[in-house]
């Protein structure tokens, strides 16, 4: 699978990061324990989560029942998201498709 956003940065372009929504993305294609999660967002942005940000993200989404964890698989536990979490990532993900066609509607003004 080809990066969606090349992982070359760009001098003075920023950095976006939304854990909680890199979790949920990268949930949205199947279960995985913390070090697949951590590999499939830096492979899916570019964006490597610290395991201290990647649990704080896993125990926020857990309470607000947008994922949840499965039986533990040796030492690793796995984590799916729920009906819940598809539809707030759906959501999240059609604001910023919104807002990215507009702000690049502004550019070309």
């Amino acid at each position: 699978m080809p990066h969606v956003v090349e992982a070359k940065k760009q001098p003075g372009t920023g950095h976006f990061s939304d854990p909680p929504l890199f979790v949920l993305a990268s949930l949205a294609n199947g279960p995985k324990h913390g070090h697949a999660m951590i590999e499939d967002i830096a492979h899916l942005c570019g964006t490597r989560l610290g395991p201290g940000t990647l649990y704080g993200a896993i125990a926020r989404l857990e309470q607000q029942g947008w994922i949840e964890p499965l039986p533990p698989e040796e030492r690793r536990r796995p984590y799916r998201i729920t009906g819940k979490g598809l539809r707030a990532l759906r959501a999240k993900l059609t604001t910023l498709q919104l807002f990215a066609k507009a702000g690049l509607r502004r550019l070309e003004a």
